[in-house]
């Protein structure tokens, strides 16, 4: 499926090295703002190129609004949004059209289609995700006007941990990391790691803060479970922990139980979601990112004759995809909560004589 999402939809296609790549987002209220430089600023946050942590590709990654708004605002029709690709290197996956590379979805596509595109990943690339961040900063327009903000950062690079989180000064890190005294230390892992010709793994802590209590749907959409699938979804990710995580699994009720009293929540071991509804508490997720597939030693894998191979990579890649992981997480995080924030608003039968009572 290319579809995402229930009352606020979005549609992407395109290819790492086709023309463009894209996206149609269904079920936007009419009448919000459409600020195109906040679409672009938010799509320049993962754009390649721009520092020796991330790939060399270069792209503009200039946005295009084709629909949906008018005078700045939305109409209530899709808005579709196109990226035009500027910079492709297609022939330096000729040697490798008939491998596959390990670790990556070459192999499954290959056997599931039998039919894939081979340069650069095709579909399966990371290069689809700037059309998610196109489309989670409308989203993220949408939750301004109720004062819902989502913020992330670089949580560990190689197992070296944050011990502070400072969202503010991740905003100005190069590699958007959240501890200031860890930065060092964490590039460096990079850097050694690139050097190397190899690649290293890394953890985005997302947080949601003044979310209302009540988001998520019961039993089959529950908040947790679709910020879980929209997360896991991203190129890369092989675990989501939403407040204590898997820390959860080592202590007893007591320790891990949220206690309230008069004035609400006393801790928030749960992550701001109970039973797959907000509690109104901050909603705390920790995205883990594996190591970026695309190394350059040489590697031993199969070829589609089914014969063993070894191969070295050509090509420009991410040391580690957590870093502009960490603006795909946040895009993924606000289209979950715009569209459980939508979804919510028929909840009651209150909510709806608000509407239509005259």
């Amino acid at each position: 499926m290319n579809c995402f999402g229930i009352k606020f939809r979005i549609t992407t296609f395109g290819e790492s090295h086709a023309n463009a790549i894209g996206c149609i987002i269904d079920g936007v209220p009419a009448g919000l703002e459409i600020d195109e430089n906040y679409i672009q600023n938010e799509v320049d946050k993962r754009r390649p190129g721009l520092t020796k942590f991330a790939t060399q590709r270069k792209e503009n990654d200039k946005v295009q609004i084709l629909s949906g708004v008018f005078n700045n605002l939305s109409t209530g029709a899709p808005i579709a949004l196109l990226i035009f690709n500027e910079n492709q290197k297609s022939s330096d996956y000729e040697d490798i059209k008939s491998l596959f590379r390990p670790s990556h979805a070459d192999f499954t596509y290959f056997k599931k289609y039998a039919i894939r595109d081979y340069r650069g990943g095709g579909r399966s690339s990371a290069r689809e995700t700037a059309a998610r961040v196109a489309a989670g900063a409308i989203a993220k327009k949408l939750l301004e006007k109720f004062n819902i903000h989502v913020k992330s950062g670089i949580f560990a690079i190689g197992g070296i941990e944050a011990e502070d989180l400072d969202f503010e000064y991740a905003n100005g890190s190069e590699i958007f990391v959240l501890d200031k005294l860890q930065e060092d230390v964490q590039k460096k892992v990079i850097l050694e790691a690139k050097k190397d010709g190899d690649s290293v793994g890394g953890c985005v802590f997302v947080k949601v803060t003044n979310i209302p209590i009540g988001l998520g749907e019961p039993l089959y959409e529950k908040l947790d479970a679709m910020l879980a699938a929209a997360l896991m979804g991203i190129n890369g990710v092989k675990a989501v922990e939403i407040g204590e995580g898997v820390n959860a699994s080592k202590l007893r009720g007591s320790q891990n139980n949220d206690q309230m009293n008069k004035n609400g929540f006393m801790s928030n071991h749960a992550g701001g979601i109970l039973g797959g509804i907000s509690t109104g508490m901050d909603i705390d997720l920790k995205v883990h990112f594996k190591p970026t597939p695309s190394i350059f030693s040489e590697q031993q894998t199969q070829n589609e004759q089914n014969e063993s191979v070894k191969f070295s990579l050509k090509g420009r890649h991410d040391p580690c995809i957590a870093i502009r992981g960490s603006v795909v997480a946040n895009a993924m995080v606000s289209l979950v909560i715009a569209d459980m924030l939508l979804l919510n608003a028929s909840s009651t039968l209150e909510n709806l004589k608000k509407i239509y009572d005259k």
